[in-house]
């Protein structure tokens, strides 16, 4: 394909190649959009006293929160195969920013539900599926790695929002932590916006969508891909428990070892993620390699690693010492970040191009539908023991189910999944290959 000189210029100008500089802004956008959701959890204990909430309300903000998103994705997914998915991302971005800072001016229940749980949800449901197929049509022989970058922003984001959220909550307020992320979201939004404009339409320009395509053909294709299925299933399983994480291990940390908002929301969150960058990297790398000879081995890394991460759930509930907890949140993050390098770029192997968005938007739908039930089961749990050990013990189980079933599905339908898709018209059509 011949490029105009002005291109031309503009790719000799980059030092950075294009492909490699979106995975950059799209990992900040990601940050943020992580960092927001763990405002919340990090400092809902002042929250709770501030507004006069009982866990099982502070529950169910973060449930209808998670129900929200869940409802939301799947319109997210098919409009991200119709319309832009960059200038999708960046409505997104502002739209979540807004809603979080003016989370910090709601005074009860209700008006954290609309505009935590509603609005926030809304602008935070576009933008998964839009920037994972976005990656997807920039990288495809670099795609798990690609990939597993941009979800490396989540451990950052998690690890920022649980220690800066907690710190300014600790020495000002829990209003002003959402009015910090919140401003910080919408300057990054207006720096995107001015990086990302030309260079960006002038390759989703040579995309195949699925515009004009009835949304009963997205569905049918999904619903004839057994691997597909059972990977949102699984999603679901993994989303469940991380739900449940993250919405209360800081107040775990704070109730049964005294810690402080801003040490229990660092620490419920540093061990985990730092140990899942790790993960999702070298899962990223050795998956990419892997699957050219062995394409089921993305579906064979993910099981085996979320089937390791159950014993360490357990430990993480029922230990003892901190120090055990820590060692076990790193053990859990470790084999996260190695499922975690593999969701999406599993997806796309039996996913027609055109469909990637949608089929996202559908998958994470599922997943959030199902793990929108932890935090408020947790906290029922809670509010029934008194105590949130056996509770998060009890995840462990729930990744144990994961695992089986996508094991099973990596040698009964995988392989016939991905032939199929590799016999599809747009997976040869797509002339973006890094």
């Amino acid at each position: 394909m011949m490029l105009s000189p002005s291109l031309k210029a503009q790719k000799n100008k980059r030092k950075i190649p294009y492909h490699w500089e979106l995975i950059g802004w799209l990992w900040l956008a990601y940050l943020m959009n992580q960092a927001d959701r763990q405002i919340f959890n990090a400092v809902l204990p002042s929250i709770k006293a501030g507004l006069g909430l009982t866990d099982s309300q502070a529950g169910l903000i973060a449930t209808i929160f998670i129900l929200v998103m869940a409802a939301m994705l799947p319109v997210a997914g098919f409009l991200g195969d119709r319309f832009s998915r960059r200038k999708i991302v960046l409505v997104s971005l502002f739209g979540w920013s807004v809603a979080t800072l003016l989370t910090g001016f709601t005074t009860g229940l209700i008006s954290f539900i609309i505009i935590r749980s509603v609005a926030t949800a809304v602008g935070e449901a576009f933008y998964v599926p839009a920037a994972t197929a976005l990656i997807g049509q920039h990288h495809v022989k670099s795609r798990s790695q690609a990939l597993a970058i941009h979800q490396s922003a989540l451990y950052f984001g998690t690890v920022l929002g649980g220690w800066g959220a907690g710190w300014v909550a600790d020495n000002y307020g829990w209003e002003q932590s959402f009015w910090l992320f919140g401003g910080l979201g919408i300057v990054l939004v207006f720096l995107m916006a001015r990086r990302l404009r030309e260079a960006g339409k002038a390759r989703e320009a040579e995309v195949p969508t699925a515009q004009g395509e009835p949304v009963k053909l997205v569905l049918k294709s999904l619903v004839r891909t057994p691997t597909a299925l059972v990977l949102a299933c699984v999603l679901g399983c993994a989303t469940f428990v991380n739900m449940g994480y993250l919405t209360w291990m800081p107040t775990y940390l704070h109730e049964h070892f005294k810690l402080s908002l801003a040490n229990a929301g660092f620490n419920s969150m540093f061990w985990h993620q730092v140990f899942a960058f790790v993960g999702v990297l070298l899962g990223g790398y050795f998956s990419d390699r892997l699957a050219r000879s062995r394409p089921r081995v993305r579906l064979e890394i993910s099981g085996l690693a979320i089937m390791l991460a159950a014993p360490a759930l357990y430990v993480m509930g029922a230990g003892g010492q901190l120090w055990m907890v820590y060692v076990a949140l790193g053990c859990f993050g470790f084999c996260r970040g190695l499922y975690d390098s593999n969701i999406y770029a599993s997806l796309f192997d039996v996913v027609p191009p055109r469909y990637h968005a949608s089929a996202t938007g559908l998958m994470v739908a599922f997943s959030f539908a199902v793990g929108s039930m932890a935090p408020i089961a947790l906290g029922v749990v809670k509010q029934m023991t008194n105590t949130l050990s056996w509770g998060i013990a009890s995840l462990g189980f729930v990744y144990i189910a994961g695992s089986v079933a996508i094991l099973v599905a990596s040698r009964c339908f995988f392989p016939k999944d991905f032939q199929r898709n590799r016999e599809e018209p747009s997976t040869t059509q797509n002339p973006i290959i890094h």
